[in-house]
């Protein structure tokens, strides 16, 4: 068993016993995070649903990014992944949710975003959330594949610490 199938059925053992369901907003991992944890047998209990929003225009349709946000900041930023995570929870029935946009490669990198450059979001309905950028080494399956990691990681934090509630 590798490593993302060992953190999905960790992340889905923490929020089955806890009576929680988790949301995920995706850009540039275009859908991994929900194919990682509904890999494990029995997610219908502990994941509601999942956005792929690659487009700006579907941030703001799907989960309610501001435009200006957007344009302040980008896409690939902590503000819009915040929003994004925020926008997750509006629209589901989940007590948690992760974000995650970036630039995964092999174009689109600047200097002052450069390819491997992931901003990733956790929120919960009780209000508590983070969020963090990450720099990822190598091609463009290691980098979306290293922030589905991260991102499941993200929210294995936020359940130890202990701040959900149902």
């Amino acid at each position: 068993m590798d490593d993302l199938n060992i953190i999905a059925e960790q992340v889905g053992a923490a929020l089955k016993s806890r009576g929680l369901m988790l949301a995920s907003a995706e850009s540039c991992t275009g859908g991994w995070v929900g194919e990682a944890v509904t890999s494990v047998a029995g997610s219908s209990h502990w994941y509601d649903r999942g956005f792929i929003t690659y487009t700006n225009e579907s941030k703001q349709e799907m989960l309610g990014v501001s435009a200006q946000t957007l344009a302040e900041f980008g896409a690939v930023s902590e503000q819009t992944v915040r929003e994004m995570a925020a926008g997750a929870l509006k629209h589901s029935s989940a007590q948690i949710a992760l974000a995650i946009s970036g630039i995964a490669g092999p174009g689109g990198g600047t200097p002052d975003k450069p390819i491997g450059t992931v901003c990733m979001a956790w929120a919960t309905r009780s209000g508590a959330g983070r969020s963090q950028t990450f720099y990822f080494d190598g091609d463009r399956t290691e980098v979306r594949r290293q922030a589905v990691l991260a991102a499941l990681h993200g929210v294995m934090q936020m359940i130890e610490g202990d701040t959900l509630t149902v």
